[in-house]
């Protein structure tokens, strides 16, 4: 984690079909793009004195790297793992491996959807989970995080 003189830094990581976010089913996802997402994330961040870094892939094993890959750069993840929620083991041991703590987000309320989409292998694991409130769901995730981060310091 980053010393006191540095700023704290967030990884935010997207999961797949997240770049198509603001057509895709905007009935479901809205209208907000991920782009959008990412400069609300970045600005918030600057209000909260953390660096936020925001990646996205489509690929199960990019998102694994990119953990990997950031494990000693940031305090900590906001992650929408998109349908990799449902069903990656990979994803959940990369970011139990690296030993940071983060929180799951999601656009939708995944508890109001189809079954499927209502189990995460992430959850039990994550600080928190905050989903169904479109955009904001991020801005929430990431203000719950550097509030969890500070707490241990």
């Amino acid at each position: 984690m980053a010393s006191e003189s540095e700023a704290l830094r967030i990884g935010v990581l997207h999961g797949p079909n997240l770049n198509l976010l603001g057509r895709r089913e905007p009935e479901v996802y809205g209208r907000v793009t991920l782009e959008e997402i990412d400069r609300r994330l970045v600005a918030l961040g600057v209000e909260l004195g953390v660096e936020v870094e925001c990646h996205q892939a489509n690929g199960e094993g990019e998102l694994v790297d990119r953990v990997q890959e950031l494990g000693d750069r940031v305090a900590g993840f906001v992650v929408n793992a998109g349908a990799y929620t449902h069903t990656s083991i990979a994803l959940l041991d990369a970011l139990v491996g690296v030993g940071l703590p983060f929180v799951e987000v999601h656009l939708s309320n995944i508890h109001a959807r189809e079954a499927f989409r209502r189990r995460s292998l992430l959850a039990h694991r994550a600080v928190g989970v905050v989903c169904g409130f479109g955009a904001e769901s991020y801005l929430l995730g990431l203000r719950g995080l550097v509030a969890r981060l500070r707490e241990r310091v």
